[in-house]
Parts: structure tokens; C-alpha cells; sequence
């Protein structure tokens, strides 16, 4: 296995604390090579996605966000599962006021799909 392979394959959210919890701000980010498998075909599906959220009592740490994007890269997801997954496990590991995920999947048999979902729901 390689080192990056290692490193995925292990990856877990890590959190931080937030330091500025006298005021509600908005964290927003945007992770434009994504890539999953069709569970159905196999073949590779590609998006961009983007998570914003206002902290409570945590932020998430970047890097450990990257390498668990980067986890989806083998495993064989419909669209609809990789979206509520991610969303699930950032609300279970930072606790925020918000947080909206939103896959914007690339074009695939003529048809694009953007799927979105929020905590608390709204």
C-alpha cells in the first residue's frame, strides 16, 4: 500500500476548537475533484462538493477533511447516500448550529443531478 493509500484508507474527521464563539460566522468550503463509484456500473462519477456550515463549540480540521473526501474515491455510492453520509458525519463530529452539503454531480448519461441536504432542517 502507499503512503497516500495508507493515509486514506485511515482517515478520520478531526476537529478543532473553535476560538471565535462570541459571534456566528459561516464556514464554507468546496472540494472539486470528489469522485465515487456507481454502484451499479462501476463506472466513475465526479462532483464538487461543497459544505457550509456555522460552528458551535468546533471547526473541522482541513486536512483530516480532505483525506475523508478522498475515502469515497472506491466505494460504490448513489449520489443520494454520498451527500447524507457526509452531512451525517460532520453533524456527529462537530455538533453546528448549520450545516448544508451539496453534491454537484458531473453529467453522466445526459443527465446532471445536484443533491442537497441540511442540518437542522430547514
Amino acid at each position: 500500500m502507499l503512503p497516500g493509500e495508507k493515509l486514506i484508507g485511515e482517515a478520520q474527521l478531526e476537529v478543532i476548537e473553535n476560538r471565535t464563539k462570541h459571534r456566528k460566522y459561516e464556514i464554507d468550503f468546496s472540494c472539486p475533484e470528489f469522485t465515487c463509484l456507481c454502484p451499479r456500473s462501476g463506472f466513475p462519477d465526479f462532483a464538487t462538493i461543497k459544505i457550509k456550515y456555522i460552528p458551535k463549540d468546533k471547526c473541522v480540521e482541513l486536512k483530516s477533511l480532505k483525506l475523508y473526501i478522498n475515502k469515497f474515491r472506491n466505494q460504490k455510492m448513489f449520489h443520494e447516500d454520498v451527500v447524507n453520509i457526509i452531512l451525517d458525519d460532520l453533524v456527529g463530529a462537530l455538533h453546528p448550529y448549520e450545516i448544508e452539503v451539496v453534491g454537484d454531480f458531473n453529467v453522466r448519461g445526459n443527465i446532471k443531478t445536484v443533491i442537497t441536504a441540511r442540518h437542522p432542517l430547514t
